[in-house]
């Protein structure tokens, strides 16, 4: 036999109700049960989550890699990846479950001609309570999301993802990336294994993981594209909300650590959706600020009279990491410097690490709201904070 059509990655921990669903929604599938897999990455060993396997053995084609670690979401949906044999990976969450139609669709429509993109599909109900505290959830039986399911299969509902709303038409067709939810996507396993696009095990608990691996995939050229006619319904389940809020700021600074970025840094601070807005301003504000053609500003850290220290608004020149000497007269002599790309509206540096940090006259010159941002990311990361008036924060 070939490879089959889809291997549909599955990342698994403690969700014994909703990977029941997950799996009853797959057997129902009017694609065949032979052209596609089921591959789950679960990270416990579990007496209940094999015997629920069971209850599926007669109607899908279930691998499991199992291994008793702590929960990291990449290392699940990677663990998954590396035992999948299909054509197409489709990544999904353990609370997505699909219409019957949905791969056969997905495949006809957007893979058979081996088109190497990335294909994003809706996740009706997950925009209601991602920013919701849940302390418990019902569980439901399948039949009750059948006929939910019949209706999104036959396209007769008005219920859209918000991503799919004018309001982000604009941002997506910037950031692609930004968009591409790891609980319902499409990629080639070509296009994964040509460009090495596993997910980055860095990312520890609720946050980017997804939006960094998109970017990614953008950056090897690989269209990311939202299709409308791909869709899936999100499950309940319980959520921390404070948890989650906590691990995602730490999360972010990663991310940003890994890519220093002007957009990045700004939606940190104003979000996505108005960092599309002020992205043209921004750029134009910054590069008056830097005086020039082939300067810009960057961030630079080292010692300072003997204790971490941390410049804002320095000026680099040539189109490399290099500050000015009149920046790196502010440092101890030979002090190591870390020239970092960033305006300083976000840095990837953790609360009150860094003893001191002199903003430079450069940030003056920006509007009020971009200045207030970066002295108040200053003030985040330091514990004294120098601006160029002779004032003191922090």
């Amino acid at each position: 036999m070939g490879r089959p059509k889809f291997s549909v990655v599955i990342p698994y921990k403690q969700r014994l109700d909703n990977i029941r669903l997950v799996f009853a929604a797959l057997a129902e599938q009017t694609m065949d049960r032979s052209e596609f897999q089921v591959v789950v990455g679960a990270l416990e060993y579990s007496r209940e989550y094999v015997a629920t396997c069971r209850e599926f053995m007669d109607r899908l084609d279930i691998v499991t890699v199992m291994s008793d670690e702590k929960w990291n979401l990449s290392r699940a949906r990677n663990l998954a990846i590396k035992q999948a044999t299909g054509q197409v990976y489709v990544f999904l969450d353990a609370d997505m479950v699909l219409p019957p139609n949905c791969l056969r669709n997905l495949y006809d429509r957007h893979y058979a001609h081996g088109q190497s993109i990335c294909v994003v599909g809706q996740m009706i109900g997950y925009d209601e309570v991602v920013d919701s505290q849940v302390d418990a959830v019902e569980a439901l039986p399948f039949s009750h999301y059948r006929e939910a399911l019949a209706v999104l299969d036959a396209g007769t509902t008005d219920v859209l993802d918000e991503r799919w709303s004018p309001a982000y038409e604009s941002a997506i067709a910037r950031f692609p990336w930004v968009f591409a939810r790891g609980g319902f996507l499409a990629l080639s396993a070509d296009t994964l294994h040509r460009h090495g696009l596993l997910f980055d095990e860095g990312f520890d608990g609720w946050g980017p993981e997804d939006q960094e691996w998109g970017f990614r995939v953008a950056s090897t050229g690989t269209p990311i594209v939202l299709r409308e006619d791909v869709v899936g319904l999100h499950l309940p389940h319980a959520r921390d909300l404070s948890a989650n809020g906590a691990t995602a700021h730490v999360n972010n600074r990663y991310y940003l650590g890994k890519w220093p970025r002007l957009d990045l840094e700004l939606a940190l601070v104003f979000g996505w959706l108005e960092t599309d807005r002020i992205y043209p301003e921004v750029e134009r504000e910054l590069a008056a600020a830097a005086g020039g053609e082939g300067r810009a500003l960057g961030v630079v850290r080292g010692t300072i009279n003997g204790r971490t220290g941390l410049v804002v608004g320095a000026v680099t020149e040539g189109g490399s990491l290099r500050p000015s000497p009149e920046t790196d007269a502010l440092f101890d002599p030979r002090s190591p410097l870390d020239v970092v790309p960033l305006a300083g509206f976000a840095l990837p540096y953790g609360d009150k690490s860094v003893e001191e940090c002199r903003v430079l006259p450069a940030v003056t010159t920006l509007s009020e709201r971009y200045r207030e941002a970066v002295l108040r990311e200053a003030e985040r990361v330091a514990h004294k904070v120098l601006t160029p008036a002779g004032g003191e924060r922090g």
